[in-house]
């Protein structure tokens, strides 16, 4: 029910005569009753005589002659505004939406199988798939974690999650098992799904791991089943067996767009992953970023070529903008540069989305036999820069239209280079995005910079890039130290260390925390050193990024013996058994070394054996196992 306006009362002054009106004079007491008696329509009607009546050349909002008194404009109540806002403003609406309004269009083909989905069919789907799990007992609020490669089963549980008001944690398909063992623990889900392909990782991980879903479910075909075999998971249910019949739309969640609706997992300082809460909000406005910046219309078709369980695989071209705005994805299990080109073709895809390393291998592919790629609006990359020189032969080679986006797992993209942007700005993230803050900030020994200590905006100076960003959920769930160390008065700390021009270019130099990026996998040295130094004959080590023209960087050691007799098989054979190392983060060449360059505290200088690295690796000083 909307309030009454407010009237204020005047101030005492000295009494004057009152102002004589048709009615007669009016006493101050009398002008205050009346106010305190003017009905709503009489208010309304008095405040527009008042708008429309002018004393010595300015609007009558005081006493004016005739007037019974003072009325104020009534106040705007957002109210209804945010009730619309907060639980109808959310990424289960606009996918609902596209299911009826696009109900004939199609919304999700798949290469492997050669089966689609329309929007209208994908939404019944994803029904039966929410209805499925909460038959088994799962409630609005409450995790489903998913270990599943690309394609219509992770799209489905991408969708399903949002429609039963249940959180979705897509995790790394290339995990070890003692790394999705600690995810199990860390979020402690109620359901489990994977691809049956990894199930003697899961049922390792099972047997490690403190907390077991009460729900598993196994896609596809395992090694030896799904129950019953050596290599089976008791108790896990084949996939065909999780929908309900029934399709039909759910209830609207009770759920508001500030609760979260997906968690991601990434590499944090100490090697283990951290859980990035996204609300339902972020969901959306990422789902936006992608539509204003390639610009994404419902008549596209998009491949996105990484793997969806990444930041940049499931929200820049894959399942959550087109589902959002209403075009169409196209799933292929496991990249080849081959199937890609071949889909465009055929299909007469739109955009294609990946790492540089994606695009390197499709203009291979492309000379060596070339294909009609007439259809293709744009080809989006992610995960590191585009040198001058491949930047020029991507737009030779493949379109002319070669978008870059820099940005993180905690924000997205927050910078975009465009094609208007190539070749001057090869080399470069880009400029920030439409509705983000990015800055690059001074680097101290002894503090962290304030927002506003800008680097000189030169393209000289080195700072750490810091971002402000509505695609941010601004938490690490159960990590309250490292969300201190990441966000600060509304930026996010983004551990890169970049310059930044009189344009506001943005060129990365190097991750502050050393990361190493190959293959748009995150590596990070501390959890590789830790695996390594485990073992009887490393007494000191320091692993870093060599320069590789396929996978962008590829993981060496540094390693300092502890006996005179290990090698490079010994320590690779170790890291492949190690259970806490996935095998991409495995080192891939060895360089046995007497001391590593320390600082005075006794810190690893890991930028200096980095720089060391490509010399060193085109010298052919690392041992390759």
């Amino acid at each position: 029910m909307r309030k009454p306006s407010t009237v204020r009362r005047p101030h005492k002054r000295p009494v004057r005569a009152p102002c004589a009106s048709p009615a007669g004079p009016a006493t101050p007491r009398q002008t205050i009753k009346a106010r305190h008696h003017i009905s709503r329509p009489d208010r309304q009607a008095h405040r527009v005589e008042n708008i429309n009546g002018f004393t010595a050349g300015r609007p009558a909002l005081g006493v004016r002659p005739g007037s019974e008194g003072i009325v104020l404009p009534e106040i705007y109540d957002s109210s209804a505004f945010r009730d619309v806002f907060e639980h109808h403003f959310t990424y289960e609406a606009g996918f609902r939406r596209n299911t009826h309004r696009f109900a004939k269009r199609t919304a999700l083909t798949d290469i492997a199988s050669g089966k689609t989905w329309t929007y209208a069919e994908l939404g019944a789907d994803a029904n039966r798939i929410a209805r499925g799990l909460q038959s088994r007992g799962l409630e609005t609020g409450q995790l489903v974690t998913y270990q599943l490669f690309n394609g219509p089963e992770f799209a489905l549980t991408y969708l399903a999650a949002q429609t039963a008001g249940l959180i979705g944690a897509p995790i790394n398909f290339r995990l070890a098992p003692g790394e999705i063992a600690f995810i199990l623990d860390d979020s402690q889900p109620q359901a489990f799904i994977f691809d049956a392909a990894l199930t003697e990782q899961v049922a390792a991980a099972l047997s490690m791991a403190r907390h077991r879903p009460q729900i598993l479910v196994a896609v596809g075909d395992g090694p030896d089943g799904i129950d019953g075999g050596p290599d089976g998971i008791d108790g896990a249910i084949p996939w065909r067996d999780l929908p309900a019949e029934d399709g039909s739309p759910l209830p609207t969640p009770d759920r508001s767009t500030f609760d979260e609706s997906t968690r991601q997992y990434t590499s944090g300082t100490t090697g283990m992953p951290k859980a990035v809460s996204l609300n339902s909000l972020v969901e959306v406005l990422s789902a936006h970023d992608v539509i204003m910046h390639f610009p994404l219309s419902p008549y596209d078709k998009t491949l996105n070529m990484t793997p969806w369980f990444h930041r940049g695989g499931l929200y820049s071209g894959g399942p959550n903008p087109v589902f959002y705005v209403g075009a169409e994805a196209v799933s292929l299990r496991s990249f080849t540069a081959d199937a890609v080109l071949d889909a465009v073709e055929r299909s007469q895809l739109t955009f294609l989305i990946g790492a540089p390393t994606n695009l390197a291998m499709l203009a291979d592919a492309q000379e060596q036999r070339a294909r009609d790629l007439s259809s293709l609006r744009g080809i989006v990359t992610m995960g590191a820069p585009l040198d001058r020189a491949s930047a020029l032969r991507y737009q030779r080679v493949l379109t002319p239209r070669i978008f870059n986006g820099y940005g993180t797992t905690e924000a997205f993209w927050n910078t975009f280079l465009r094609p208007e942007d190539l070749p001057a700005g090869a080399g470069s993230a880009g400029r920030a995005c439409t509705d983000d803050d990015v800055a690059v900030v001074k680097v101290f020994d002894d503090r962290t910079a304030a927002p506003d200590e800008f680097a000189a905006k030169d393209g000289a100076e080195v700072g750490e890039v810091i971002v402000r960003s509505v695609k941010s959920g601004y938490a690490y769930l159960g990590n309250p130290e490292e969300q201190r160390k990441k966000f600060r008065d509304g930026w996010l700390y983004a551990g890169d260390l970049a310059t930044w021009d009189e344009n506001e270019l943005v060129t990365i130099v190097v991750r502050k925390d050393d990361m190493i990026i190959s293959g748009g996998e995150n590596v990070h040295p501390v959890q590789v050193e830790a695996a390594l130094s485990e073992h009887d004959g490393v007494a000191d080590c320091a692993v870093v990024g060599a320069p590789d023209p396929k996978w962008g960087q590829v993981v060496v050691a540094y390693v300092v013996r502890a006996t005179p007799d290990v090698s490079a098989a010994d320590l690779d054979k170790h890291c492949l058994s190690h259970p806490m190392l996935a095998d991409f983060k495995r080192p891939r060449g060895y360089r046995f070394v007497d001391s590593l360059p320390m600082t005075a505290t006794g810190k690893k200088m890991h930028f200096k054996l980095a720089a060391q690295a490509a010399d060193d690796d085109a010298a052919g000083l690392f041992e390759r196992p």
